[in-house]
């Protein structure tokens, strides 16, 4: 329970002044919960952020006025049981308002910049052949187990094994749990180094790989030309782009404003410095979240093909 308001109280900095009638919320009021007025601007915050449209926006509103209410319930209970100034609580709020001025500011500097051109983004289409105009897609079935189960015994079997079939005989005999499953993945959403090992490989190989905390026996089953073309990448391509230079951008301001900063560490044993490996200039733990946060402002989601521009193009 007070994990959950924690993160109600957080999101809502300007509730603060709780079971009072807000100052700094003017305009039309939507509804009043225990004298406490909701407003058409804290809905349309909300609607924006819900990126509804035109369309659903009558429907949406009314789910999201009862959202507002029910919140707006929830704070007053919190205020009523003094959990506003619990430390943690406390320290949460302080925190949000932190992160959300800090990335403002670097959302104003790189809210701005120019669109990639176009020349750029052809530019960027041509030198990764791989991920567009050359790019390969492969038929693969596997077998998903934890990393701890990619035994040396398990590795000589697959070594010797001419189907995932033997592989998988030898899984269910030693008792160790795999799902299997058949996917498709190409040379714009696989490591470049898989990828090329896929490449070399001929069809019903079968081969061992650890990617994080799991491994997979895959046996490559096809590979198929599934190239992408200019025209359909440009718009991926020119996201990518973007994202870059709000990236370098940000990276560029958190960099001067250290230069210019006096910042003193009082537990020496934090600092980070070049004994570290990370120049005490350029380290930024703390702002990275927000840098980050600022950075991906243009789209609600990251995976590795995004990183490499090609994004929905599978």
């Amino acid at each position: 329970m007070l994990k959950r308001l924690i993160v109600v109280l957080a999101s809502l900095l300007w509730l603060i002044a709780c079971g009072q009638k807000r100052a700094d919320a003017p305009g039309q009021a939507l509804a009043s919960v225990n004298g406490v007025e909701i407003t058409v601007l804290q809905l349309n915050d909300e609607l924006a952020r819900a990126g509804v449209g035109a369309a659903n926006e009558q429907a949406a509103s009314k789910q999201l006025l009862q959202a507002l209410i029910d919140r707006q319930l929830l704070q007053a209970e919190a205020a009523r049981e003094k959990l506003d100034r619990d430390p943690k609580v406390m320290q949460a709020i302080d925190r949000a308002r932190a992160l959300i001025v800090a990335q403002a500011w670097l959302q104003k500097r790189v809210g701005n910049l120019a669109q990639p051109t176009t020349p750029d983004i052809d530019a960027y289409y041509h030198a990764h052949p791989q991920f567009f105009g050359s790019r390969k897609q492969f038929a693969m079935d596997q077998l998903q187990l934890p990393a701890s189960g990619l035994t040396a015994n398990l590795k000589r079997v697959v070594d010797h094994a001419s189907s995932l079939d033997d592989v998988t005989t030898w899984l269910v005999a030693n008792k160790v749990p795999a799902g299997r499953s058949r996917v498709t993945r190409s040379t714009a959403d696989l490591a470049p180094a898989l990828a090329t090992r896929l490449l070399a490989m001929q069809k019903g190989q079968v081969f061992a790989v650890q990617e994080g905390e799991r491994a997979l026996v895959i046996a490559l089953l096809d590979i198929q030309d599934a190239p992408v073309t200019l025209a359909l990448a440009r718009p991926q391509i020119a996201q990518f782009l973007m994202k870059q230079r709000q990236k370098e951008v940000a990276s560029t301001e958190l960099a001067r404003l250290r230069a210019t900063a006096k910042i003193d560490y009082l537990n020496k044993t934090l600092e980070q410095g070049p004994a570290s490996g990370t120049p005490a200039a350029t380290a930024k733990p703390a702002a990275a979240p927000v840098a980050a946060a600022a950075a991906a402002n243009t789209t609600a989601t990251t995976n590795a093909a995004l990183e490499r521009g090609v994004a929905g193009l599978k």
